[in-house]
């Protein structure tokens, strides 16, 4: 989770990048920008997703959240997973769902869709914008799904802008309690 410029696309596109430089693949769905976007915005970091576009280990679909309802949505996410067979996936953001359907509607798709990832031993990397300083997902409401939850924030101090990277909760795992800058 984070506010607007904090990173969460970027961490993203690393997952990603990592993930297909591992020989494995990942399926990221984007609904907020375009695959050329994700591409050039990320390239301009020193993140070259080509490659792995090239070699068909990252496939990157990018649609708007109001293209289709929510089960039509899951519907189509669960045939790319099928068809894929990626073993991470990535939604970016999960909080564009927010516009096909009521908080209900879009947990109830997620819980779905994340059951369903995880019968089939697939990680998942969630991305969600926050707006201001509110830092939980009760927007969504799925916050009781996820097993880690970060959350990247914007440090000011001393005439500048840094971001901050913070565990939340990480079920099963020791984790760090301190702020790490990125």
């Amino acid at each position: 989770t984070g506010t607007a410029g904090t990173g969460k696309t970027s961490l993203a596109a690393c997952f990603a990048d990592s993930v297909c430089a591992r020989g494995e693949r990942c399926l990221y769905l984007a609904f907020e920008e375009s695959e050329s976007q994700i591409v050039r915005n990320m390239r301009s970091i020193g993140v070259d997703l080509d490659p792995w576009l090239d070699k068909g280990l990252l496939r990157l679909h990018a649609t708007r959240a109001t293209v289709f309802g929510l089960e039509m949505r899951l519907v189509n996410m669960n045939r790319m997973v099928t068809g894929f067979n990626p073993s991470v996936v990535i939604m970016d953001p999960i909080s564009n769902l927010g516009s096909v359907g009521t908080a209900t509607e879009v947990k109830s798709a997620l819980t779905r869709f994340v059951d369903s990832l995880k019968m089939k031993g697939i990680t998942a990397l969630f991305t969600h914008l926050i707006l201001g300083q509110r830092q939980d997902l009760t927007g969504v409401g799925i916050s009781s799904l996820m097993d880690t939850w970060i959350t990247v924030r914007d440090i000011e101090g001393s005439g500048e802008r840094n971001r901050g990277l913070y565990v939340i909760k990480s079920r099963g795992m020791a984790h760090s309690n301190q702020v790490r800058e990125f």
